[in-house]
């Protein structure tokens, strides 16, 4: 055939090597192609099969309801409220992220592109548009409208009290898991475990359920109840934040046990902190300080060296020593000489006098007689230079050095209080070995924890730790203590109608390594009734500046005002049994008079009482039913207030009407609007001069006539 032109014939070998080329080239192809299948397949197929399942499934975390938190007898403390958030899936949403953004900011009143800059954000699939939003507000969008918006339902914590045991009860996140306090100690049992629910999206992209997939519902978590009484939080923080006010204090803090079992019955610190509301507080307030700060105890400490020696029989209670008339030079090895002082100048003085007046003399010389190892290894029987053991985070050890490591004046120094770091959890455990007869108990805090149908799961014990003195060594110190009170340094903290034991300290304060002068730490323990403790409680102040910074001048009157209110409050002091009638059980109004008006609610609350409040004031100065008064749980008790310290003009003030209130009473009211008080007798005021309404100075002075009043219903000692 001729050869067209424009076209080349190729050889009939070399087509078909071209031909076996190209074959060989598809053959390779599908080789490559069937190997890359066999990958996706069979090798990586659980790989792929993952990326499948997120482009169709989505899971839903079902939040766990968190437990509640309840004082001693079953009174809410913290729970929650149902909350609502909302979440998107920027890959679903897409387009309408503008539209969604809108919304959102117009509902909620943020800016617009906080929400934008989320729903673009297509490295996630899951993002928070807003958490816990109040219902009556996320009710103004509905989730449905958009695609890839989901709206679900979260608890939230309620601390009912506000400031009540803020840094003991702590908070949590805004995830609820606990950061501090009893909601961190207890966050595993409080949390419970998060359930889930397998959505399925559609060709739409929205999500549905379906039965062909798990759903794992929440497990809530387990109700907690604590040692701590409502009824006493409330009146020592209220006393503490008066006490530290009325002294320009630092800070201040209570602790206050139940000596025979070891319940920590308050734990208050001032300034408190409010859990619902943490965003804006100092984190330095976030502490709970009895447990974290340590401090030279000071003459509250002499309880150590007077108990070594009377249990060794060293010394007994009417040995007289000399107090060098207030001023003691001692002499060490080596030449160094060191003087100890006394506040008051005596001459000799029994051993029982010592303690009753705080001589730091005398408890210097019968710290000689003891000797360096039975004083340590006393301090160390008592508590000291080792944590309690309480069930709360932070707290720490103290120091208590060996002997090995003192110095020629530590001997002297421990005797009084000095060259020794507690914490103030450990003085109160102290004291409670007393008012316990000689025991240590160890403190604790859980009293119960419940499951969400309230069986009990587990329950805390008392739990002896060790005898550290005998019996009647705790009663010849109880004796001590009751005299410090009665007529010592601690008269500030006597009550007219109930025995107390108690001890007086005050410690000068290291900064920066040195003693600061005009820097203290002023505090008061004690217990009552001494026969049959039923309270231990320690007061302590940080610098008071104002009205003394000793503390029997600072911290002892806080120790009696929260003394009076729990005796007139509490059923523990009560002769009386609760009352049924027609199946109901009657119960006991408290006696809530000069206590702030949000304290008295709280008491109220607390108990099942309904409460009106009437007037504008922030001091309780009557109530309906009076204290004592059996009323069924529900019932009405009504307040009355008015504005404290209402002044006429500058410099001025009305005198209020005192008639019918006991001395302790009346006594707060003139205080609060800075007029002095004359008492004649004792109980109830029956009359007063000036009469009620009559303007007056500031600091004018109050005549009271008094007259003993019915002390039927409680049990005094």
């Amino acid at each position: 055939m001729p050869q067209q032109p424009g076209l080349t014939v190729l050889p009939v070998k070399e087509s078909l090597a071209r031909i076996l080329t190209l074959k060989i080239g598809f053959l390779l192809f599908f080789v490559v192609v069937g190997l890359r299948l066999l990958q996706i397949q069979v090798k990586d197929a659980s790989v792929y099969q993952g990326i499948a399942k997120r482009q169709y499934e989505s899971k839903v975390i079902l939040p766990a309801t968190r437990g509640n938190i309840y004082d001693r007898n079953r009174r809410i403390l913290v729970s929650n409220s149902m909350f609502v958030s909302f979440a998107a899936d920027p890959w679903i949403v897409g387009s309408s992220a503008g539209e969604i953004a809108s919304r959102f900011a117009r509902t909620f009143g943020k800016p617009r592109e906080s929400y934008l800059s989320k729903l673009n954000d297509r490295s996630r699939r899951f993002v928070w548009l807003e958490r816990r939003a109040r219902p009556e507000i996320a009710r103004q969008i509905n989730a449905s409208e958009f695609e890839g918006v989901i709206q679900l339902d979260e608890p939230k914590r309620i601390y009912h009290h506000d400031h009540v045991g803020g840094q003991m009860i702590g908070f949590t996140d805004v995830d609820n898991n606990g950061l501090s306090g009893i909601e961190l100690q207890f966050n595993r049992a409080l949390k419970g475990t998060d359930g889930y629910v397998i959505m399925q999206r559609d060709g739409l992209g929205r999500k549905r359920p379906s039965v062909d997939y798990p759903r794992v519902e929440p497990a809530n978590g387990h109700n907690i109840v604590l040692t701590i009484d409502l009824d006493y939080q409330a009146i020592a923080e209220d006393e503490l934040r008066k006490g530290t006010e009325r002294n320009k204090a630092e800070s201040g803090l209570v602790v206050m046990i139940e000596p025979s079992s070891g319940e920590v019955l308050a734990m208050a610190n001032y300034p408190g902190i409010d859990p619902n509301n943490v965003s804006k507080t100092d984190p330095l307030l976030l502490k709970n300080r009895t447990l974290t700060d340590v401090f030279e105890p000071g003459s509250v400490f002499k309880i150590v060296t007077v108990s070594a020696a009377l249990e060794h029989g060293l010394i007994t209670s009417d040995q007289r020593f000399f107090a060098e008339n207030g001023e003691y030079v001692v002499t060490f090895a080596g030449g160094k000489k060191r003087t100890i002082t006394d506040t008051h100048q005596y001459g000799m003085i029994t051993l029982r006098e010592a303690m009753e007046h705080s001589s730091n003399i005398v408890m210097a010389k019968v710290s000689d007689i003891l000797g360096a190892e039975l004083l340590y290894t006393t301090a160390r029987d008592f508590g000291f230079g080792t944590a309690t053991g309480i069930e709360l985070g932070g707290e720490v050890d103290g120091e208590l050095k060996r002997p090995s490591q003192w110095s020629g004046a530590t001997l002297n120094s421990m005797a009084y209080g000095y060259e020794v770091a507690v914490t103030p959890l450990q003085i109160a455990a102290a004291y409670s070995v007393v008012a316990a007869g000689g025991m240590l108990m160890k403190p604790f805090i859980l009293k119960q924890e419940l499951d969400e149908h309230s069986e009990v799961v587990a329950e805390t014990r008392r739990q002896t730790i060790r005898r550290v003195i005998s019996k009647e060594t705790a009663q010849t110190l109880t004796s001590f203590l009751e005299g410090v009170v009665d007529h010592g340094t601690g008269v500030s903290a006597r009550l007219d109608h109930i025995r107390v034991a108690g001890k007086t300290g005050t410690s000068r304060k290291v900064i920066d390594g040195k003693y600061e002068p005009g820097n203290y730490t002023a505090s008061f323990a004690g217990f009552l009734p001494t026969d049959g403790p039923k309270v231990v409680c320690l007061a302590m102040l940080d610098n008071p500046r104002e009205g003394g910074y000793t503390g029997g001048l600072a911290s002892a009157p806080i120790f009696k005002g929260i003394a009076e209110k729990v005796a007139s409050t509490s059923e523990r002091f009560m002769q009386t049994s609760p009352v049924v009638i027609a199946g109901r059980q009657l119960l006991a109004v408290p006696d809530v008079g000069s206590l702030s008006a949000d304290v008295a609610t709280t008491m109220l609350d607390g108990r099942g009482f309904r409460v009106e409040t009437r007037g504008d004031g922030k001091i309780v100065l009557r109530q309906s039913p009076s204290p004592g008064t059996k009323i069924q749980r529900g019932g009405l008790v009504k307040l009355s207030t008015e504005e404290v310290g209402r002044a006429v003009s500058h410099g001025y003030t009305r005198v209020p009407d005192i008639r019918g209130l006991t001395v302790r009473r009346a006594i707060n009211r003139l205080t609060t609007q800075q007029l002095d008080v004359t008492l004649h007798g004792s109980g109830i005021v029956k009359s007063q001069s000036p009469p009620a309404g009559e303007v007056v100075k500031i600091g004018s002075r109050i005549v009271a006539r008094c007259e003993p009043k019915n002390l039927g219903v409680f049990t005094f000692y």
